[in-house]
């Protein structure tokens, strides 16, 4: 095969998957007019950044009008060498017309649910063909015509940094009700700047959310930990230092300790070609978020072609929440991703709306006792076709 034929669908990777497993010379992709133009400069993105030296030709047609994408069908076979239609994605009608070709026309498709390609005519190279395509989150917003921007943390660095991270989860485990407030207490005697370690106040200080007293028992749990040194506390004043600027972010930020807990959960499953903290993608592709539509993922983990997205909520989850997962999800995942939401807070009866929201938009939800009994771990494990 010297010419693969794709038939547009609005699952990004039935766009691409095909020339990632066979590398033909020359991809054509029919798609709609209106997105000819856009779809041609993200997947010569996309496949200069997969290293796939292809050439991609973009054909512009309706695919719900069958006899039309017939005939660009006929067009392609005339002008194109050695050609294969994969039809694992398209419209009724795109795929009706595909069928209406007939002839020698090599014919393939891939199934989801046993991962590999199969022959449907003339096509012995795609029989019983495994796919052996294994993606990163960079590529799962490439190919949907988005980018990956820096977020919150060094995933890689992190990756050095787990006993750190179950030393922090372990003193969030015995102070996990007040620890909100607790965090609010320490955004407010210390600073967000290069270079300021040190954290000094009053014991009690007054905020927007009233007042904050500190809690001294859990100061001295993270002093134990190594994650605050030099503790002082008096009758008045708190004093201590933070052993680095990465500490000083998770111990300022409400949420970091869970997001840090479920990305470690997400290495700890070792089934994972890619792990993400704070996956922040830019809709339009650009590589700044200025004038721009960004979102961003608490986690993100790919096994093989299949992305996980996973928000994280230290309080109760939100039907706005839930509707957001799942817009980034189909957005840049489409049918074959997963999305999960992780919260701390307990289950309770009053959530039984939010997990019906969830089962109906196909998220899986994961609550605090869930996290204990090792319920978020067997889930990443478990894959879903």
């Amino acid at each position: 095969m010297q010419t693969l034929i794709e038939l547009y669908d609005e699952n990004p990777i039935e766009n691409v998957l095909g020339t990632e497993m066979f590398r033909p010379k020359t991809t054509v992709l029919l798609c709609p007019q209106d997105e000819a133009s856009g779809m041609k400069a993200s997947l010569e993105k996309y496949f200069r950044y997969r290293k796939c030296n292809v050439r991609l030709v973009i054909v512009p047609v309706s695919l719900v009008d069958a006899s039309k994408v017939e005939k660009r069908l006929r067009e392609v076979l005339e002008q194109f060498d050695d050609c294969t239609i994969d039809i694992s994605g398209g419209t009724d009608a795109a795929l009706f017309a595909a069928g209406a070709v007939g002839g020698d026309t090599s014919v393939i498709t891939y199934s989801r649910r046993k991962n590999s390609f199969f022959e449907i005519r003339n096509a012995a190279f795609a029989r019983n063909c495994a796919c052996t395509v294994k993606l990163d989150a960079r590529s799962c917003f490439l190919m949907a015509g988005g980018t990956l921007l820096p977020g919150r943390g060094n995933s890689e660095e992190l990756r050095g940094r787990i006993n750190e991270i179950d030393r922090l989860f372990s003193v969030f485990r015995k102070f996990r009700k007040m620890w909100n407030r607790q965090i609010s207490y320490m955004q407010r005697i210390s600073s967000s700047e290069p270079g300021k370690l040190d954290a000094q106040g009053d014991r009690v200080i007054r905020s927007d959310q009233g007042t904050l007293t500190v809690n001294e028992e859990l100061l001295h749990a993270l002093g134990k930990e190594g994650l605050i040194r030099d503790l002082q506390v008096n009758d008045s004043q708190v004093r201590f230092t933070f052993p680095d600027e990465t500490v000083r972010f998770w111990l300022r930020d409400i949420g970091a300790v869970l997001e840090l807990a479920v990305f470690r959960t997400c290495l700890e499953a070792g089934c994972f070609d890619d792990v993400v903290l704070s996956a922040v993608v830019n809709w339009e592709g650009g590589r700044n978020q200025r004038n721009s539509v960004t979102n961003e993922i608490d986690v993100m983990a790919v096994r093989g072609i299949q992305p996980v997205f996973i928000s994280c909520k230290t309080n109760e989850i939100r039907t706005e929440a839930l509707n957001e997962l799942a817009i980034l999800r189909d957005r840049f995942g489409g049918k074959y991703a997963r999305a999960m939401i992780v919260t701390s807070a307990n289950a309770t009866a009053s959530r039984a709306l939010s997990r019906m929201r969830a089962s109906e938009l196909n998220i899986e939800v994961i609550e605090w006792n869930d996290l204990l009994s090792g319920r978020l771990l067997k889930a990443l494990m478990q894959e879903k076709r």
